[in-house]
């Protein structure tokens, strides 16, 4: 285990309500449970997300905390939040990086791993 280490996990889901498929916008939320999984105490301090897409556009997004937050989270505890995107496709990515520092002054940046966006009945 390493000292420093959060780990990501993410459920998704579509907002019809929020989307207009004929303006080719279609909304997503997502769910996000960040756990401290190293042996020290770190802060999450920005996010850096990457949005892509089926039509290969690219939207990047940086910014300081999660929604408004800047998580301190001691080992074995966890933070959970959900926001949302808007994309022109039914069908997307998303994929990122949280940078963290530890209470020891240590800075590292856990990985966000690639998930899916999809309107229901658009994957096989």
């Amino acid at each position: 285990m390493s000292q420093y280490e959060f780990s990501v996990s993410v459920q998704t889901q579509y907002l019809p309500e929020q989307s207009d498929p004929d303006a080719r916008q279609f909304a997503f939320a997502y769910t996000l449970t960040i756990r401290n999984t190293g042996q020290v105490a770190a802060q999450l301090i920005s996010r850096h997300w990457i949005i892509t897409d089926s039509d290969d556009v690219v939207q990047e997004v940086k910014g300081l905390g999660v929604v408004g937050n800047q998580p301190l989270l001691p080992p074995g505890e966890k933070f959970e939040y959900t926001s949302w995107a808007v994309i022109a496709t039914p069908v997307g990515t998303m994929r990122g990086s949280y940078f963290c520092v530890a209470e020891d002054g240590e800075r590292f940046e856990a990985p966000i791993a690639e998930f899916a966006l999809h309107m229901p009945r658009t994957l096989h």
